[in-house]
């Protein structure tokens, strides 16, 4: 699960990010000063950080500084001035979104930034893990549908749905990481980089479109196309159970 460290002396704003981030399957830290967000860099480490530029101790300027090049920093300021924007972004920040914003197209910024994670350290599931009528057993590489007419799409009469190993992949690394948008060459370096075989993003779709026939239904979609950026996982990883 991608951490965030949230930088911002706002409390209303803070608290607000932190919530929806939290919602959506983020693991979120607040500091309310620069002084405090350098301490809590510190500490520990963090994945992407939001930093808002007017704080009390450190400045975000600053900040920027002690973060460019070890973590992505999405800045959130009031100043819109395009000379502003350009010379945070040259001294290291990753994006930089203007106060107000939308909590959607800051998720949206995150994910984008979050793509550039490398692919070790995206967790692997390694247990049976429970998900609605779901029963995702990763030892046989079956899914089974608990039987519930009323909710499991009605092709597999709870039989377990048995995949290939390049599917059961494929699925296992989408319901490890429902918080991210999971790219084709992200799906690339992680299933087929053991093969040693050359394979192109064709298969990616391809692989795709199989486990779809197997686990969804149009009433039961959860496989969701974010088309030009990947995959994602609908449910949420906080639904997941072992």
């Amino acid at each position: 699960m991608a951490k965030i460290l949230i930088i911002e002396d706002d409390t209303n704003i803070n608290n607000m990010v932190s919530e929806y981030l939290s919602a959506n399957g983020y693991t979120c830290t607040q500091a309310f000063s620069g002084s405090e967000g350098s301490l809590r860099f510190s500490m520990e480490e963090f994945d992407l950080i939001l930093l808002d530029l007017m704080l009390p101790g450190m400045t975000g300027e600053e900040l920027i500084r002690m973060f460019a090049g070890k973590v992505p920093v999405i800045v959130l300021s009031a100043k819109n001035e395009l000379d502003r924007k350009v010379e945070l972004l040259t001294a290291g920040a990753n994006d930089y979104i203007c106060k107000p914003f939308d909590l959607k197209e800051l998720l949206v910024r995150i994910q984008v930034q979050l793509r550039s994670l490398p692919a070790s350290k995206l967790p692997d599931v390694q247990t049976e893990l429970h998900y609605k009528v779901w029963i995702l057993d990763s030892e046989t590489r079956e899914m089974t549908a608990k039987i519930d007419f009323d909710t499991m799409p009605a092709s597999l009469g709870g039989e377990p749905l048995t995949m290939t190993p390049t599917e059961f992949k494929i699925l296992r690394l989408l319901i490890a990481n429902t918080e991210r948008v999971m790219t084709k060459t992200l799906l690339l370096e992680k299933v087929w980089d053991s093969t040693g075989n050359f394979v192109d993003e064709h298969a990616v779709a391809v692989n795709i479109n199989r486990l779809r026939k197997k686990i969804e239904s149009e009433e039961h979609p959860y496989i969701k196309t974010l088309y030009g950026m990947g995959y994602q996982w609908k449910g949420k990883k906080t639904e997941w159970k072992n």
